[in-house]
């Protein structure tokens, strides 16, 4: 009797759209920028308590800043995604990272979705549902012309191959 080897997961081959960078800084700034301009304003117009809300407005801007300046990189290396003829499969996460693999046949839907930010980097995202209780994977950041394609590949082998997307 032989033994099996354990099969091993690879990190997918693909990285996602170089914009993804800038989605994501902009992003970062949607988040960022509202609480820095309250505390500014506050702590021009309050003067009793300028200086607690000054340091207040140091601290929330330098973690600000390095949210900024850190999150779109860190992203951007762990995010990957990979498409073969049999699974989709998508690790993405940032403290957290998670690897979802959906084989071809057990797809339901494939849908691509994009925000206002996302269009105007020209990204799109690709959404395959499955019957999986973990949800759909997604695959944010890629162009939207791969993402649309991919969508349309997808869908086209989930329907040639009997399973539970038909």
């Amino acid at each position: 009797m032989s033994r099996r080897e354990p099969v091993r997961l690879r990190r997918p081959r693909h990285r996602l759209e170089r914009r993804a960078l800038g989605w994501w800084s902009v992003q970062a700034l949607v988040v960022v920028l509202p609480p820095v301009a309250v505390l500014a304003l506050l702590t021009a117009l309050i003067s009793p308590a300028r200086m607690w809300l000054g340091l207040s407005l140091a601290v929330v801007a330098a973690a600000g800043l390095a949210y900024l300046l850190v999150m779109p990189a860190w992203r951007y290396r762990v995010h990957r995604w990979e498409a073969t003829e049999d699974v989709v499969y998508a690790v993405s996460g940032w403290f957290w990272q998670r690897a979802r693999i959906a084989p071809v046949a057990r797809i339901q839907t494939v849908d691509t979705a994009s925000g206002p930010i996302q269009r105007l980097f020209g990204l799109a995202a690709l959404v395959v549902t499955t019957a999986s209780a973990a949800g759909p994977v997604r695959i944010q950041g890629l162009d939207r012309r791969v993402a649309a394609e991919l969508a349309e590949c997808l869908a086209a082998r989930a329907q040639a191959i009997p399973g539970d997307g038909q």
